[in-house]
């Protein structure tokens, strides 16, 4: 099933989709409305390509509003961990959302070399984790940096400033490190 609310945050309008059946198969949000139909489709691709029987059929349920959440600092990204499914997630994947999760805080960001040390892989390793992560915002992969930069976010930049911005870690979204 899916479920698609509209928000508006800090003077942004955010669209949030979660995908769901027993438990959350995967999240996706867009500044913009066209954005935001690219994002979905890209995600139900990747999930169905993992072997994930995802529906796109519209059902209500509260999963947006548990991101949104998130997303404004009610819920931690913790609290809404075991309601993810992690469906089509590899278990090193699973390994990785599992440790950013429990120890990146809201307001604070980790290197991708930071977080392989934690983990004990490659920098690279964790950025194509980063890049596949079908739980954004809960997963917290905005907060994965680079060493003098920002880094990359899929699918576009402006979502990784702008959830950086809400959580106050503005020191990363100055010119100088974009």
């Amino acid at each position: 099933m899916l479920s698609i609310e509209k928000f508006r945050i800090a003077d942004r309008e955010v669209w949030i989709a979660v995908l769901f059946e027993d438990g959350i198969q995967g999240i996706t949000f867009a500044l913009d409305w066209e954005q935001f139909e690219r994002n979905l489709n890209r995600l139900t691709g990747f999930l169905r390509k993992r072997g994930v029987d995802v529906s796109t059929e519209r059902g209500r349920q509260d999963y947006p509003i548990l991101v949104r959440d998130v997303i404004i600092g009610r819920m931690s990204n913790a609290e809404i961990l075991p309601e993810l499914s992690f469906e089509g997630v590899t278990a090193f994947e699973r390994r990785v959302y599992e440790w950013l999760t429990k120890n990146v805080k809201r307001g604070s960001v980790i290197t991708y070399g930071g977080l392989a040390r934690a983990i004990g892989t490659s920098p690279r390793a964790i950025g194509g984790a980063m890049r596949r992560n079908p739980y954004p915002i809960v997963v917290p992969c905005h907060r994965v940096v680079a060493r003098d930069n920002i880094g990359y976010y899929t699918p576009r930049l402006e979502e990784k400033m702008f959830l950086l911005e809400i959580e106050g870690v503005e020191g990363w979204t100055s010119s100088k490190r974009t």
